[in-house]
């Protein structure tokens, strides 16, 4: 059974696209057609139903697909565990991240990482969907929301430091809060599925339900309002360096740091052994992004 077949065929079951399929592997359509026939042939059943607009899998298709996933991942496994430790990884790395998080954070890295590893290439999705590493034919995904596939391994690349801010123009017009309970007082700007700030005081942990005339589901969204003194935001320091090494924006009550367990992390869709590729991927990403506090120098307007 050829392993170029079965890549293509897991594809198929993905993009539900021959010609697509065939593409992302480097293969013209009518090669990627005579793979699949050669597959079908090899185990004497039809996979796929093929019409003039997409494929769609049989129910034999199906049924063959887990298995065809189990063997490309054992076939990775075993060819990871015989690599020479002094041989450069190659081929082509297949990355997923979000996409204000991979624009400003992953994209800048690459340079380097691509000198020090120049027999990889690397195809980068940058999508805030949370999308299926084995089905979308991702090698590693980077992650800063909580982990919910346990079926996923998982390496924490960095901190995920939270924090509140606001502009001076802002503060100057409406006052510093001093304490938690003062932002009840004060315009705070919503971001979706954050309803409330937990904090950290002597008293223990306080919630504080905010109140505020803007919601936006995007971080970078949420920055900008907050730079133009709409009101207090809670952002990411990796989103909000910038602002908060020019001054646009300063950070709002210090003292009372927000409850928050975020982090970055690098996912892969294997427990067995990394294929060299990501694991030099991720070995880069977690000294790149790692102490000194990697956040830390960019707020400081030290960025690497």
């Amino acid at each position: 059974m050829n392993i170029e077949h079965l890549k293509l065929f897991v594809r198929l079951a993905s993009t539900h696209n021959i010609s697509q399929a065939g593409q992302e592997l480097g293969l013209s359509p009518p090669v990627a057609s005579i793979h699949i026939g050669k597959l079908e042939e090899s185990l004497g059943a039809r996979l796929v139903h093929r019409t003039t607009r997409k494929v769609s899998l049989t129910e034999e298709g199906m049924a063959f697909l887990p298995h065809a996933k189990q063997i490309l991942l054992s076939v990775e496994a075993g060819v990871a565990s015989v690599g020479t430790g002094n041989e450069l990884p190659k081929g082509v790395l297949r990355i997923s991240a979000p996409s204000s998080f991979g624009r400003m954070h992953v994209m800048p890295a690459l340079k380097g990482f691509l000198a020090k590893y120049p027999d990889l290439s690397v195809d980068i999705s940058l999508s805030d969907s949370i999308v299926d590493l084995v089905d979308g034919g991702f090698d590693v995904a980077i992650r800063n929301a909580e982990l919910q596939n346990s079926s996923l391994i998982a390496r924490k690349l960095s901190t995920d430091k939270r924090i509140l801010c606001a502009s001076p123009e802002y503060l100057a017009a409406h006052g510093y809060p001093k304490t938690p309970e003062d932002l009840k007082q004060h315009q705070c700007i919503n971001q979706t599925g954050l309803e409330g700030w937990t904090f950290d005081t002597p008293e223990g942990d306080v919630t504080i339900k905010k109140k505020g005339a803007i919601r936006v589901d995007h971080g970078e969204a949420v920055r900008d309002v907050c730079v133009d003194g709409l009101g207090i935001a809670m952002c990411a320091t990796w989103i909000a360096y910038k602002p908060l090494a020019e001054g646009s924006l300063v950070e709002v009550l210090p003292d009372y740091p927000l409850k928050d367990e975020a982090a970055i992390w690098a996912v892969y869709p294997s427990a067995q052994l990394l294929a060299p590729k990501v694991r030099v991927f991720i070995d880069y990403f977690v000294q790149y992004y790692g102490s000194p506090s990697y956040w830390d120098c960019e707020v400081n307007g030290q960025a690497q």
